[in-house]
């Protein structure tokens, strides 16, 4: 695929000045972006760097006016010279895919999960370019070996459901890349992808710019991600942009006191050390969870999903045990088998010291208080129609537990436990930040005293400064009640931080486990230094 023909390197190809935006809202107006000024010059990256809610997204869509009709849009938005800020409809459509195109954080939402991958793409070149017939489909396989898509002729016919994370997102980078765009606009391209499959697509994103003499805007609150893709950078707080510059520059001297913070947002720290009598918590032998495979009228098993194969794990109380791999490695089977959330096909589950493998649901029920589960995505996991409040103390009603207390007075103790205010235990969960949505979830499994927790990815949705509270505040949870974690992530920095020992899982295998320290400092298999080696890359120094 040829690149197209560019202008001069280092001449603006998007120009912002003096951008704000304000959204019509229950009678007034809220002014998410103030008076942002930025450019983006020829074949250069530029990082929009801040938490959730500094007005990154907001001032990217503005580029091509894909804001909503509540939206009100003033100042400059400038794109090889034309101006973007109200211009009519037709110039605006003939701007978008084919001269500025973008990339989104969650392709499935992206993608019409009814539609071929080769119908998708074909939509987009039958409308931009009027290719038709196999000039299309040969302009589409193209697309797709340009991104790494293996045998891409076998791929046509799948729906997005059928491919992995990483292969949808490359999907839509093809989408992206298919009318030869000069500004490509990455919106949290890579939040929710394993650590390899992030590496792969920022190289690839790398790769792309060079051979395509891209413009890249990249947004995203990972400082670790600019370090290796932006030329410049832009950090935004509160619709502002209180600092930008080279990258390099910044990294090495930043000046404003909220990028200082974000620089300092790192995972450190170690969990406080496991008494040495512990009592073992939970443990599996030799633990399997096949899922059959059921065909023909008669639903015959003709094969299995072998999500887990012969694990072996177990947790003492104060500990931490840390499960990584990449999707799809059976991390969150083998924890959900281990809580009796899933059947094992074989294998022995102790709980406690008592087997429960075999254990009916009657018998589970007094033990399921005793094994509680936090999840990755907090606003998908609390009732929208419940208060925190009742959400926080619904358990005790359930287990029956402690009757004689008032139950606000029980709330408000593990509300402040986890650093919340007490005082707002009557509002909804749409009215709490990310983390203090996860903090929700804590509380709600903490109030049961739990003995095991499993965190099934409980940071990755988080920005970063707020990944570093959780993780100290679930680090003190654990020290002063003794809770056993099984600590589920792709995120290499936040097990570090948080486990003493760490077990990897590929395909349903544990291809390593061993104290924290070990596997971290000397892994043993070629699968985790892969994995360590996308999580911690070695920075060079700038020559």
């Amino acid at each position: 695929m040829n690149a197209p023909t560019r202008g001069p390197v280092g001449e603006p190809v998007l120009q912002v000045a003096d951008l704000h935006v304000r959204f019509a809202q229950d009678g007034g107006l809220v002014h998410a972006v103030k008076g942002v000024s930025f450019a983006v010059n020829r074949g250069e990256t530029v990082a929009l760097v801040g938490e959730s809610g500094s007005g990154k997204s907001v001032t990217a869509l503005s580029t091509v006016q894909l804001l909503g009709d509540n939206a009100r849009v003033e100042g400059s938005v400038r794109y090889e010279g034309r101006e973007m800020v109200g211009a009519p409809e037709r110039e605006l459509r003939r701007v978008r895919g084919n001269d500025i195109s973008f990339i989104f954080q969650e392709p499935m939402t992206s993608l019409n999960p009814l539609h071929t991958i080769e119908r998708q793409l074909r939509e987009s070149i039958e409308l931009h370019q009027g290719l038709r017939g196999d000039a299309v489909r040969a302009r589409i396989v193209d697309l797709l070996t340009r991104v790494g898509i293996r045998n891409p002729e076998d791929r046509l016919g799948a729906y997005p459901h059928q491919l992995s994370g990483g292969q949808r997102q490359r999907v839509m980078i093809a989408m992206a890349l298919a009318n030869g765009p000069e500004l490509l606009i990455a919106d949290e391209p890579t939040t929710a992808l394993d650590v390899t499959i992030q590496a792969q697509i920022l190289d690839l994103l790398a790769d792309l710019k060079r051979d395509e003499k891209l413009s890249m805007l990249f947004i995203t609150h990972d400082l670790s991600i600019v370090r290796k893709i932006a030329d410049r950078v832009c950090v935004m707080q509160g619709g502002l942009i209180v600092e930008q510059g080279p990258a390099a520059q910044l990294f090495a001297n930043p000046q404003h006191p909220y990028t200082r913070k974000l620089l300092a947002a790192e995972q450190t720290g170690l969990p406080a050390p496991v008494v040495a009598n512990a009592e073992t918590v939970a443990e599996t032998r030799n633990l399997r969870v096949w899922f059959p495979i059921q065909r023909g009228l008669l639903r015959r098993t003709v094969g299995h999903v072998k999500a887990v194969n012969d694990a072996s794990l177990s947790v003492r109380a104060g500990e931490t045990l840390g499960i990584v791999g990449e999707s799809g490695s059976g991390k969150t089977t083998l924890a959900l088998a281990v809580m009796r959330l899933l059947p094992a096909t074989d294998g022995r589950i102790v709980f406690l010291g008592r087997n429960i493998e075999g254990l009916g649901q009657r018998d589970m029920r007094p033990l399921r208080r005793e094994m509680q589960i936090v999840f990755q995505d907090p606003f998908g996991s609390l009732s929208p129609r419940m208060t925190v409040g009742e959400i926080i103390a619904e358990g005790l009603g359930v287990h029956g537990m402690e009757p004689g207390r008032n139950r606000r007075e029980m709330v408000t103790e593990v509300m402040r436990e986890v650093g919340l205010d007490p005082a707002t235990m009557d509002r909804y969960p749409h009215e709490f930040s990310g983390g203090q949505r996860q903090r929700i979830a804590i509380a709600r499994a903490l109030i049961l005293k739990p003995r095991l927790m499993v965190l099934d990815e409980p940071t990755s949705a988080l920005d970063m400064t707020v990944q570093v509270q959780i993780v100290q505040l679930l680090r003190g949870l654990q020290q002063k009640h003794g809770l056993a974690f099984l600590f589920i992530s792709h995120d290499l920095k936040v097990i570090r931080a948080m486990a003493h020992r760490v077990m990897v899982m590929k395909d349903g295998d544990v291809v390593e486990a061993g104290p924290a320290v070990e596997v971290f400092g000397s892994p043993r298999t070629d699968y985790t230094r892969t994995l360590m080696a996308a999580a911690f890359p070695v920075v060079q120094a700038a020559e």
